[in-house]
């Protein structure tokens, strides 16, 4: 019983392996794969995975010990409250973290450098356009792609402003 509790590795270890793995795939979400995540934000995935993952590690005994799973799990939360906590406080930390949003449609006109940029065909435009109730690319007065992989659309009012 006493070593269902015991630890494997000692505590820093623990720490530095969460840390590593939570930072390298938070930096490959961020810039790798930023508008593929959808309404989640990208820490916010991340941490649901990693969680689910060191969760399951240490109920499946993947760890000798339920304490080396619950420092992980600790070190995940320190991490993910701490960048939050630095995004409300600091606009710099939550510009590095989310991506600013980049306008696709201005004017009823195609900004193709951003479409290349984040790699969207015009069909994927013109599928999200149509779901926001857009016919013709005249009728947007600018359609941008959110931080969190959303396409919010304005159109051109009644008067055409």
């Amino acid at each position: 019983m006493a070593e269902l509790f015991a630890r494997e590795f000692p505590v820093w270890h623990m720490v530095v392996r969460g840390t590593v793995v939570y930072w390298f795939l938070l930096l490959v979400f961020r810039f790798v794969l930023r508008r593929d995540v959808g309404s989640m934000g990208v820490a916010d995935l991340l941490f649901v995975v990693l969680v689910a993952d060191a969760a399951s590690n240490a109920m499946q005994g993947e760890y000798k010990s339920i304490n080396d799973g619950l420092v992980l799990l600790a070190t995940l939360v320190a991490w993910n409250f701490g960048l939050d906590w630095l995004s409300y406080r600091f606009a710099a930390v939550a510009r590095f973290l989310e991506p600013q949003p980049e306008v696709l449609v201005r004017h009823g006109r195609v900004v193709r450098k951003a479409m290349k940029r984040e790699m969207i065909t015009m069909e994927e435009l013109e599928g999200k356009l149509r779901e926001a109730g857009v016919e013709a690319l005249s009728e947007v007065r600018i359609a941008r792609l959110e931080g969190d992989g959303k396409l919010s659309v304005f159109k051109v009012d009644r008067f055409g402003r």
